[in-house]
């Protein structure tokens, strides 16, 4: 009986053996652990640059439709707010921007220390679109002028979803703001 199981007992522990040398599986195991982190992470980083670069479009954009005001072609040439954002500022922006969905708000000031850059209040519904116009106040001469462009920017959910969203329909509001005094024209 005593041999039997020493015999039983040298197999089972032959077979232990061999199954804590081998290393088949592992890897499977080990990708199993690390993908999803890094698969959050990547997904992250994609989603981060694509914001960083609407944010950076947005503010180019800001500062070349600025211009137009700071060198007295939009007063010149008459335009109401939709006009200008229809001709002038739409144009500048790259296709991932929703012409519709943009809040342009141009206000005018009589000195620099007066002038508000407080980000406007948007009511944004569910479908992205912004409830509301801006103010569209065109200086003359010699005025301060602050033109914001804010657009809400759809934030997909993820890793990032709870950090940037602003608004609980998961959008986050990005702005370009310029401020400059309107050259005599």
């Amino acid at each position: 009986m005593f041999r039997k199981l020493s015999r039983h007992l040298r197999r089972r522990s032959r077979a232990v053996a061999r199954f804590c040398r081998s290393s088949g599986g592992t890897t499977a195991v080990e990708f199993a652990f690390i993908a999803p982190p890094f698969l959050a992470l990547l997904i992250a980083i994609l989603q981060l640059a694509s914001y960083l670069f609407a944010q950076q479009a947005l503010q180019t954009a800001v500062v070349a439709a600025g211009r137009l005001i700071l060198t007295g072609q939009v007063q010149n040439a008459s335009l109401t707010q939709s006009q200008f954002k229809t001709n002038d500022v739409c144009p500048l922006l790259p296709a991932i921007f929703t012409c519709s969905n943009l809040y342009v708000d141009v206000e005018t000031y009589s000195n620099f220390s007066g002038a508000s850059t407080t980000i406007p209040t948007l009511t944004i519904s569910s479908g992205g679109a912004v409830s509301g116009t801006g103010n569209y106040n065109l200086g003359g001469p010699g005025e301060v002028m602050v033109l914001q462009l804010v657009y809400p920017w759809k934030v997909i959910t993820g890793p990032l979803g709870a950090l940037l969203p602003n608004f609980s329909n998961g959008y986050s509001e990005i702005m370009g703001i310029t401020a400059f005094r309107v050259e005599p024209y």
